[in-house]
């Protein structure tokens, strides 16, 4: 094999309590890449989109994380990634992991399919490290296998893919940069054993409330007491958003990633419509421009076509 394509999709991380250790993948939208084999050592970056994206490979993520799988297997071929995001940069939708996983899922089938799942996340991370100064897998994980997945642990690696029901994820994505490590370098140093707890009752019980399909409970588990307090202050109309699709019929939601995208999650699609009217007359009453996503969470994560 010569040449793979692949879609990556856009992934929501942190879901409300499990920061930097709960994610979701969505449907759309979601990157498209081309990799090609060359003979010539080293990789070539090709960017087909205008956000400005760094072609050269080590300050590109998808360029970092295909070099360490290809160091790492011994490969005696270089690469050509040709990339068209439509995920934006910054947007707090994963799209540093969509470029990361997309560039390792194809480089693993020119390899023959040598690495497993949870390798690919691994080399992916390397990616997110460049972005964010965090080699964290909150994004890549559910980018790579697809669905809600659990980090276990970073060190050593241990993704649990969860069980979910049908859900629907509204997004809204207030067009201002938060750049990852300026959100990263704000969050709380120390937290007290009493919050800890509480937050660590929501992780517990959101899994639960996944795997048996309660909608009650899941929506009684999205509560961050550590996170969110600190991050919200960064976007704009945060709270407003929030009561708003509370209202609308969202079981919960809140800040995507390091924002400055909000979700909210519904059980049908039509609820899910509500939740992106409410969103947006939010955001209509702004002079700041934004853009709307309804996705299914889906099952699929980064796959050749």
């Amino acid at each position: 094999m010569q040449e793979v394509r692949v879609q990556a999709p856009a992934t929501v991380a942190n879901v409300v309590c499990g920061f930097d250790c709960l994610g979701f993948a969505l449907s759309e939208p979601f990157d498209e890449m081309i990799v090609r084999r060359t003979d010539a050592p080293g990789i070539r970056i090709i960017n087909r989109d205008d956000f400005g994206v760094p072609t050269e490979p080590e300050r590109n993520v998808a360029g970092v994380a295909a070099a360490a799988m290809l160091q790492s297997s011994g490969a005696d071929f270089g690469l050509e990634i040709e990339i068209t995001k439509h995920i934006k940069p910054g947007s707090g939708i994963g799209s540093s992991a969509a470029s990361s996983a997309g560039a390792v899922v194809a480089t693993n089938r020119l390899l023959g399919d040598r690495f497993s799942k949870t390798e690919l996340v691994g080399f992916a991370m390397e990616g997110e490290h460049l972005a964010s100064g965090s080699r964290h897998a909150d994004n890549v994980a559910p980018c790579i296998f697809g669905g809600f997945t659990l980090v276990r642990s970073t060190d050593p690696l241990d993704v649990v893919t969860l069980e979910f029901p049908p859900l629907w994820a509204t997004i809204i994505h207030p067009q201002i940069e938060i750049k990852t490590a300026e959100a990263r370098a704000i969050l709380p140093k120390d937290v007290p054993l009493k919050t800890a707890t509480r937050q660590w009752g929501n992780v517990g019980s959101l899994v639960a409330g996944l795997a048996k399909g309660d909608y009650a409970l899941i929506a009684r588990s999205m509560e961050d007491f550590i996170v969110e307090p600190v991050r919200k202050l960064l976007i704009p109309k945060f709270d407003e958003v929030k009561a708003a699709s509370l209202d609308a019929g969202a079981l919960g939601g809140g800040i995507s990633g390091s924002g400055p995208s909000i979700f909210m999650l519904s059980e049908d699609p039509t609820t899910a419509g509500r939740v992106e009217i409410a969103m947006s007359d939010v955001y209509s009453r702004t002079d700041i421009e934004f853009n709307m996503y309804i996705s299914e969470i889906t099952s699929s994560g980064a796959r050749s076509i």
